[in-house]
């Protein structure tokens, strides 16, 4: 009888390996952080006190910190990722949502609702909104498309432009309705107020990421500009409009179940293309762990800088945010 030797399986390659691991030791840290963002707070919430069945320690735990910490975990996601899609269909790495007037513009369509139809549910806002960040968006792309000149600098020097514009029409309507404080709440980013049944409308943002995820190959293609697309056989117009409708959809959730989450798509894409390079498939998991990670980083920090009182996530992400805005700004500049 013959006795074939068994060859034992090659190992995966240590660039696969190390990435592998990478990932998994970002999944813990995020994990962590979130186990962490459930045992801060005002109400006393401790593990023993969970583990020994105390009813009002449940219900906080339950109804309060767990939604919130979700929540947290979602939007950071999806921002993060809507950031990236963005920065690949303007081909510029100083975009996001809260720059192009994507999220002024979702932010004009709640206020919309809310005052032609105040008791609307929550989801026909978010399909309002949907439809003018979607409009927002589209206009941004079309102005891009007439710029002269595709400056690196000029470009989000528009954006940002086009959602003054926006923010000063939705203000001037809101101060005329009387509605400035509600128009405050959605452009801050604040967790405070997420509960158990308050959320929920953040779980489309997840398949919205998987989305993303599978029609990745096709953005990292469209991001290198129509005529390459057209000679590889894709439809550049279709991804187009794809990524116009995710990045849409997610900032319009976004805004409306916790407000705006600034800097996000901007500074957590960057950071991960100068790791990763600009392949979408491998950059969309470390984008959206990393977006987690910063958001559940500075939420920590809203609720601890000034305990017992809470800071709302979005004034720290805009101070965070700015600074590393106008770093890699200068950056670009005296390359």
């Amino acid at each position: 009888m013959t006795v074939t030797a068994v060859r034992p399986a090659a190992p995966a390659p240590p660039s696969q390996a190390r990435r592998t691991a990478g990932l998994a030791a970002a999944v813990a840290g995020v994990l962590a952080l979130a186990a962490a963002s459930m045992f801060i707070g005002v109400s006393d919430v401790s593990l023993p006190a969970l583990l020994s069945g105390d009813q009002a320690t449940a219900e906080v735990f339950w109804i309060s910190r767990v939604p919130r910490t979700l929540a947290v975990v979602l939007a950071g996601m999806a921002v993060a990722v809507a950031g990236l899609i963005m920065q690949l269909m303007a081909r510029n790495r100083f975009v996001e949502p809260s720059t192009v007037g994507t999220v002024e513009a979702a932010t004009l369509g709640i206020l919309v609702v809310t005052v032609f139809a105040p008791a609307a549910p929550m989801l026909v806002k978010m399909l309002v909104a949907s439809g003018f960040a979607l409009l927002g968006t589209a206009l941004f792309l079309a102005i891009l498309r007439r710029l002269p000149v595709r400056n690196t600098l000029l470009i989000p020097l528009v954006g940002i432009m086009l959602g003054g514009v926006i923010a000063a029409i939705t203000t001037f309507f809101a101060y005329r309705f009387d509605l400035l404080q509600t128009l405050s709440n959605w452009m801050i980013g604040d967790f405070s107020g997420v509960l158990r049944g308050r959320y929920e409308l953040l779980w489309i943002v997840a398949v919205l990421m998987l989305v993303g995820l599978l029609a990745a190959d096709r953005f990292t293609v469209a991001g290198m500009g129509q005529d390459f697309t057209t000679n590889l056989g894709l439809n550049y117009a279709r991804t187009m409009r794809l990524g116009l409708v995710i990045v849409s959809l997610i900032s319009a959730v976004v805004v409306t179940t916790v407000g705006a989450v600034p800097f996000l798509g901007l500074v957590v894409p960057n950071i991960v293309s100068l790791v990763f390079g600009d392949n979408l498939r491998r950059s969309v998991p470390w984008t959206a762990l990393m977006g987690a990670t910063f958001v559940l980083a500075c939420d920590i920090i809203g609720r601890t800088i000034r305990y017992p009182y809470e800071v709302p996530v979005g004034m720290v992400m805009s101070v965070v945010g700015a600074i590393v805005f106008l770093i890699l700004i200068l950056k670009k500049r005296n390359a």
